[in-house]
């Protein structure tokens, strides 16, 4: 099985243009065949390099996992990895993706991976296997090319982890346990002790306007996968999120939205009740997102979850703050920057939490949170 992927794995077509002279055949070269960590290792570099100067980077993998038996599926990979000789640029990795199972091909420092390129690479593996390994035994290694940044979508409808091995190895499940049950165990006592206060609430928003009490949006959680989110609503029923698309594109951008000033923050949104502005600047609007955390589609502290329209407007560094982290209801962002930071810094200071989590880290959070909440301190 052959294939062609970048989030999405799509079939193959014919295209007539040729190899791009970037992935020319340039001399014969002894290949070396890097271990699996040695690999994965290559790939995270290369993917940060990527991000930070805006290239591209492909991935090619052949699975042998359809040949059974281990001496025939080693000859195999043999006879690809000598004819790759000619093939492959000095800058480009060879090594295991899967242990001697999964053939990988690194291709980094590209302008860019469109379509023609991805076509074009699919095709010259393509025809490597079936020289090297005859038609029959090639149809049994399934070909796929990844690209980075993916240039069909961009919208989260699917992640592929392929090109972020580091992350399928880093989950422990002890410690995602020891962080549910801190979430589990705090949200429903939570809940219970500030029912009364979100009673009162109930009733102050459905007498402010008509309209339901609770606002439901669908947002991304971690891996970009949607879920419900809760919110005490704080608008007027039917308000147009025109307003609210053209902020996120100024902060993502890096602009302040409020005629230069320094805040990124709307700060006198017209479609916001009177006691909607109250709930927005104690954060009491947040308090029904205790439910998403005892259903286990956020946490307590982590990145803040975004909608589709803004995850398709970020760069490839910026995916990284929903993919490492479930969604939370504070973090980092909320007790030391708020409206005072850039959304870079904001993702900096996600990336900063994922990288250094720790219960104790989120203890910290959590109680520095009721301060940032009563301070009101760049809330709007």
């Amino acid at each position: 099985m052959r294939k062609y992927t970048s989030a999405t794995q799509a079939a193959a077509k014919p295209h007539s243009k040729t190899v791009p002279a970037r992935l020319a055949p340039q001399r014969t070269k002894d290949l070396t065949v890097g271990d699996e960590a040695e690999f994965t290792r290559h790939l995270y570099l290369e993917r940060r390099r990527a991000e930070r100067y805006q290239r591209s980077l492909l991935l090619v993998l052949m699975d042998g996992t359809g040949i059974p038996d281990p001496p025939a599926r080693a000859a195999a990979f043999r006879g690809l990895i000598q004819g790759m000789a000619d093939l492959l640029r000095d800058t480009d990795v060879l090594g295991w993706y899967g242990r001697d199972t999964v053939l990988g091909i690194l291709l980094p420092d590209l302008e860019h991976a469109d379509q023609a390129l991805i076509r074009s690479v699919f095709g010259k593996f393509s025809g490597l296997m079936e020289s090297s390994l005859g038609a029959a035994l090639a149809s049994r290694v399934e070909l796929t090319v990844h690209a980075f940044p993916d240039p069909l979508r961009l919208s989260g409808e699917a992640t592929d982890f392929t090109l972020y091995p580091e992350l399928q190895g880093k989950t422990n499940l002890m410690l995602q346990g020891l962080k549910r049950s801190l979430d589990v165990c705090l949200s429903l006592p939570a809940l219970l002790l500030l029912s009364p206060l979100l009673a009162l609430l109930a009733v102050a928003v459905k007498c402010s306007s008509r309209g339901p009490v609770l606002f439901r949006q669908a947002r991304l959680g971690q891996y970009a996968r949607p879920f419900i989110f809760l919110k005490l609503r704080t608008m007027y029923a039917g308000s147009d999120a025109a307003l609210h698309e053209k902020y996120v594109a100024e902060f993502i951008a890096g602009r302040p939205v409020a005629a230069g000033n320094g805040v990124y923050k709307i700060t006198h949104d017209p479609r916001v009740t009177g006691i909607g502005r109250i709930l927005r600047r104690t954060s009491l609007d947040e308090l029904p997102q205790l439910w998403n955390v005892l259903r286990g589609d956020m946490s307590l502290v982590g990145p803040r979850p975004p909608l589709r329209y803004e995850f398709e407007r970020y760069a490839p560094w910026h995916r990284r703050r929903v993919l490492e982290s479930k969604p939370g209801i504070t973090g980092l962002w909320q007790v030391e920057g708020r409206s005072s930071t850039t959304f870079d810094g904001m993702v900096r200071l996600d990336l900063r939490y994922a990288r250094h989590w720790s219960l104790w880290l989120d203890l910290k959070i959590l109680f520095h949170t009721p301060g940032a909440m009563l301070s009101g301190k760049g809330a709007y």
